[in-house]
C-alpha cells in the first residue's frame, strides 16, 4: 500500500467485483455525499432523519436494491456484493443508526417475500420499496434474542384470524414503522410453534415506546406492546409454524450486511486517525512519524485486511448458494472485534479531538457495541459457529 492510508486504500481488491459493482458504488457515494454526509451530526443530535429519505433512496435504487422488478425492486444483474458495496458507502458517513434507520426494510420484508402469499406481497412490497412505507422486523423479547426457538408473544386461533399478545423489544425503526414483521407463536413449545404475522403498526392495541441508546441516536428504537390485536388470516406469512426457518435464513444475510458495515467503519476510524496523524505535530513532528503509533495503523490494518478477506470469501460462497452458518457467525466476530479495535486505537490516536461530538470517530466508538449484540452476540455466534462445527 503506497498511497497514504484512507478509506479507499484500505479497501482490499476484490476479484468478485466487475464493472456493475464500480458503477454502483459511485452512484451510492454520490448519494451519500449529496443526501447523508452534510447532515448527519445535526440529525445525530436531533435524534432522527427525515422520513423523506427513504423515499429519495428508493429513487437512488438502494431501497428495492436486490428484489424482485414486480414489485418495485432491482433484481437484474443485481448480486450479494452490489448489496454489500451498498452497506459499505452508507457506513462511510460514519453514522451506524442512519444505516440501520434507513435500510430497516432490509430484514423486515424478506420474510414477507420468501414465505408470504402473493396477495400480500403485491399489498406490502410496492409501498416499502417506493420508500411510503416502513416495514420493521420483530423477534427480540424482553425474555431472550438470539434464543428464537423461546418466543412468548402468542397468538391464538380465531374465527377470522389470530388475536395477538405479547411484547417485542429492542426494535429498530419500531416508532415509525407501519408494517410490523412479528414472529409469534402459534404452537406448541420449542421451534416448531413459531409463525410470522405481518401486523399493521395502526391496529387497536398496538402501542409503542421509545427507547433511549448509547449509540444509534438517529434511528428510533422501541419496545412494542401487543395487546389482543385482531390480526387478519390473510397476514399470515407463510404457513402456521413454519416460521422458524425464514427467521433463521434472515439471520444469514443480515450478519453479512453486519460484517460489511463493521469493517467500512474500522476504515473510516483509520482514515480519521491517519488524516490527523499526519498533521498533528508532537515533540518536534507530525504524531505519524512516532513508532508507536505507526505500529497501531499496522495492527488496525491487519485487521481489516484479514477481515475483508473473510467478508469476501463469505460472501462469494452465500452468491453461489450456500448457506455458511458457522463461517457467517464467525465472520460476523471477526468484523465487529475489528471494528472495535480501530475505533479504540483512532479514539487514542485522536486524544482529546476524537473525545468531542460531530466525530466520526467519536460516533462509531459509542456504536461499537450494538454491532457486536445486534443481529446474534459474539457469544451467541461462537457457540453456533461450534455447534456447526459439530462439537
Amino acid at each position: 500500500m503506497t498511497e497514504p492510508l484512507s478509506f479507499d486504500a484500505t479497501r482490499l481488491p476484490s476479484p468478485h467485483l466487475d464493472d456493475s459493482h464500480e458503477a454502483w458504488r459511485k452512484s451510492v457515494r454520490a448519494f451519500v455525499e449529496r443526501e447523508i454526509a452534510p447532515h448527519v451530526n445535526e440529525w445525530d443530535e436531533a435524534g432522527a432523519f427525515p422520513r423523506d429519505l427513504h423515499r429519495k433512496a428508493a429513487a437512488a435504487g438502494l431501497i428495492g436494491l436486490g428484489f424482485p422488478e414486480t414489485y418495485g425492486g432491482i433484481s437484474e444483474g443485481v448480486d450479494v456484493f452490489h448489496a454489500l458495496i451498498t452497506a459499505e458507502e452508507l457506513a462511510r458517513a460514519g453514522a451506524g443508526g442512519l444505516v440501520a434507520g434507513l435500510m430497516t426494510h432490509g430484514i423486515g420484508l424478506p420474510p414477507v417475500m420468501a414465505l408470504g402469499s402473493e396477495d400480500l406481497k403485491q399489498r406490502i412490497a410496492p409501498p416499502v420499496l417506493s420508500g411510503d412505507k416502513l416495514i420493521v422486523l420483530c423477534v427480540t423479547e424482553p425474555s431472550g434474542g438470539s434464543d428464537v426457538a423461546n418466543i412468548k408473544t402468542k397468538a391464538t386461533r380465531t374465527n377470522s384470524g389470530y388475536v395477538v399478545k405479547g411484547e417485542k423489544t429492542f426494535i429498530t425503526t419500531g416508532c415509525r414503522a407501519d408494517y410490523l414483521t412479528v414472529a409469534v407463536r402459534t404452537g406448541g413449545d420449542g421451534a416448531g410453534g413459531l409463525s410470522f404475522l405481518l401486523i399493521e403498526a395502526d391496529r387497536p392495541g398496538v402501542t409503542r415506546t421509545p427507547l433511549k441508546k448509547m449509540g444509534w441516536w438517529m434511528s428510533d428504537t422501541a419496545s412494542i406492546h401487543f395487546d389482543d390485536v385482531a390480526v387478519p388470516e390473510d397476514n399470515l406469512i407463510g404457513q402456521e409454524n413454519g416460521g422458524f426457518a425464514g427467521i433463521v435464513a434472515n439471520f444469514n444475510m443480515e450478519r453479512l450486511s453486519m460484517a460489511a458495515q463493521a469493517i467500512a467503519f474500522a476504515r473510516v476510524c483509520i482514515e480519521d486517525a491517519a488524516t490527523w496523524a499526519r498533521e498533528r505535530q508532537t515533540f518536534g513532528k507530525p504524531l505519524a512519524k512516532h513508532q508507536v503509533i505507526r505500529h497501531k495503523f499496522a495492527e488496525m490494518v491487519r485487521m481489516t485486511n484479514a477481515s475483508q478477506s473473510y467478508l469476501d470469501h463469505c460472501a462469494w460462497r452465500v452468491k453461489n448458494g450456500e448457506s455458511p452458518v458457522a463461517d457467517l457467525s464467525l465472520l460476523k466476530v471477526q468484523a465487529t472485534r475489528a471494528m472495535e479495535f480501530c475505533a479504540r486505537e483512532a479514539m487514542q490516536i485522536l486524544g482529546g479531538a476524537g473525545f468531542m461530538r460531530g466525530c466520526r470517530v467519536e460516533r462509531i466508538y459509542r456504536e461499537v457495541r450494538v454491532m457486536a449484540i445486534g443481529g446474534g452476540s459474539e457469544e451467541i455466534m461462537n457457540d453456533l459457529a461450534a455447534r456447526q462445527m459439530g462439537l
